[in-house]
This record gives structure tokens, C-alpha cells and sequence, in this order.
């Protein structure tokens, strides 16, 4: 049998191949050439599951804790001045250099320790008189001189306050007394057992509602709250005979936050 193979059967027979790859390529590929395989090995892995609860190296459980722990102050501070006034400034100056000076000394005879006790400021300033507001005329010069102790001898702080007051007259000025706890290291290491302590119990009980076991600290953060000194009302105290001092307590505060590790 003879085939005779013409123009146009050869140009059918030719797309007819043409077809066949086209649709050969068509179902082995994707946009940007990726082959069909190579998607649905993409497509499985980013289908992985995460953990549902994760922390540092592993699953874990994030807990608070806190404490209050309670001392007595033992510090007093006395911040008191001197004011006087004179028709000069050296005058006045000297006047409250007196008054500072006797201060001071009674201070240091009763109790106080040279370093707890400082000049804590001077200040000078013309004093008016506005008779005539047109045209006021300076009259004289007003001087005061800041005085701050550390009074460590809560017992014979209030004697100490009044002897100081005494022994400067009229020019003392009390400004305030506080009281402080010179040194809370002790009350913060306590707090920090007991805070820490609160956080575990709090974690094993998670734990274990959970169905697991309480592994290995993986991290701590704390927060230390110190208290501030305690500001007394003095004006009144100041005229007795003796300053009554009741010290009371203040409280040190220890926040923290806990990172357990589970199994």
C-alpha cells in the first residue's frame, strides 16, 4: 500500500504533535516553571503544626509572684533652717551663722555623727518695704541657712529635736522630719524567697491540672519596690518639750515573674 504524504497532511500531522506537547506540558508544570511535584512537597511542609504553648527551649509555663515584707524605719531625718534678718547682709549673715552654729552643736552633742550632718543650703535676699508702692525702698536683708541630720537613735531623736530647736531660738524653722530604713537588703532578700516561693506553688499547681510535670527554671524577672521615707508633722511637735517619734513600718515589695519549663 502506497501512502503519498502531501503538503497539507504533513502540516496536520505536525500540529497534531504540537497539541500532544503542549498539552503534555501543560499538566506537568505551573507558573514559573515549578514542577507539580516540587509544589505539593512546598504545600506539605508549611502545613506543619507549631506547639501550643512554647518559652525559651521548649514548652513552658509563665507564672507571677509577690511579697510584702514589713520593717521598722530606723532613721530619722530632720531638715530644719535658720532665718534672720539685719539692716545688712553681713548683719544678717552673721546672725544666722549663730543660730546654724548652736544648732549644729547641739545636734552633734546629742546622738548625731558629724558625717550624718550638712549645710544643705544659704540664701539671701533684700527685704522691702512697700509703703509707698511707687517707689519701695529696701529696708534691710533676710538670711537663711538649711540644716539636714540623720538622727540613727530613734529613742533620743525626739530629746535631740527639741534641744536643736532650743538652742537655735526663734530663727529655727522646721521643716520636716521623715523617717527611713537606712538599710533594706535584708527585707529585699526575704521578700525575694517569698515571692519566688509564691511562683512555684503557683506553677505546680498548673502543672499539674495540666497533667504534666514542672520542669527547670528558664528565666526570672523582678521588680523591687523600696518604700519612701515617711514625711512627720512637725510644726506642732517642735514646741514640746520633747518630740514624741512613733517609727511604725514600711514595707519592702518584691514582684517577680517565672519561667518553668514542662514535660
Amino acid at each position: 500500500m502506497t501512502v503519498t504524504i502531501t503538503p497539507r497532511r504533513a502540516s496536520l500531522v505536525i500540529l497534531a504533535v504540537i497539541s500532544l506537547l503542549v498539552v503534555y506540558l501543560l499538566g506537568t508544570t505551573r507558573s514559573g516553571g515549578t514542577p507539580a511535584q516540587a509544589l505539593t512537597g512546598a504545600v506539605n511542609t508549611s502545613s506543619a503544626q507549631t506547639p501550643a504553648i512554647t518559652g525559651v527551649g521548649g514548652a513552658g509555663i509563665t507564672v507571677g509572684g509577690r511579697a510584702d515584707v514589713a520593717g521598722t524605719p530606723d532613721t530619722l531625718r530632720l531638715d530644719l533652717s535658720v532665718v534672720a534678718t539685719a539692716p545688712s547682709v553681713s548683719e544678717a549673715l552673721a546672725k544666722a551663722n549663730g543660730s546654724a552654729d548652736s544648732v549644729q552643736k547641739s545636734l552633734l552633742g546629742n546622738g548625731v555623727e558629724k558625717k550624718d550632718l550638712q549645710t544643705s543650703g544659704l540664701n539671701i535676699a533684700p527685704s522691702s518695704d512697700y509703703t509707698n508702692p511707687a517707689a519701695p525702698r529696701i529696708k534691710g536683708y533676710e538670711v537663711s541657712e538649711s540644716v539636714s541630720a540623720k538622727l540613727r537613735d530613734l529613742g533620743r531623736a525626739g530629746d535631740a529635736i527639741s534641744k536643736a530647736v532650743g538652742a537655735g531660738g526663734d530663727a529655727v524653722r522646721v521643716n520636716g522630719i521623715s523617717l527611713d530604713l537606712a538599710d533594706t537588703g535584708a527585707l529585699v532578700s526575704k521578700a525575694r524567697d517569698t515571692a519566688f516561693a509564691d511562683a512555684k506553688t503557683k506553677a505546680g499547681q498548673y502543672a499539674r491540672a495540666a497533667g504534666r510535670s514542672l520542669g527547670d527554671v528558664v528565666s526570672i524577672a523582678e521588680s523591687v519596690a523600696t518604700p519612701s521615707p515617711i514625711p512627720v508633722p512637725s510644726a506642732a511637735m517642735a514646741k514640746q518639750a520633747d518630740v514624741p517619734i512613733q517609727p511604725g513600718s514600711q514595707e519592702v515589695s518584691v514582684t517577680v515573674t517565672v519561667v518553668f519549663a514542662m514535660s
